[in-house]
């Protein structure tokens, strides 16, 4: 599958994008060598391969939860990034 100029307009159309002429031969340069390889990858046998549930053979530690009675302000705020001495400080998320 090659990618031409017109296929090249109806993909930025759809993605919202604003293509100018002078970017059109890189893109469509791009994404035909990103077809190409794909192609490559079809053509490897993966009959007997499993399918994989995670890219990481990392397996989390887990630890319980535990309470610690008593523990003061300070010591609860003493990693925050940022703290008025009372609360943490998060960046806003929502306009009012």
């Amino acid at each position: 599958m090659n990618i031409d100029q017109a296929s090249l307009q109806k993909i930025a159309h759809l993605a919202r994008l604003e293509m100018p002429e002078s970017a059109e031969k890189e893109m469509m340069d791009s994404l035909n060598s990103v077809l190409t390889w794909m192609e490559e990858l079809n053509e490897i046998d993966t009959d007997n391969v499993k399918p994989l549930t995670h890219m990481s053979l990392e397996i989390n530690a887990f630890r319980e939860d535990k309470v610690i009675p008593n523990i003061s302000r300070e010591q609860g705020l003493k990693n925050a990034p940022k703290h008025d001495g009372m609360y943490f400080s998060v960046p806003k998320v929502m306009d009012s």
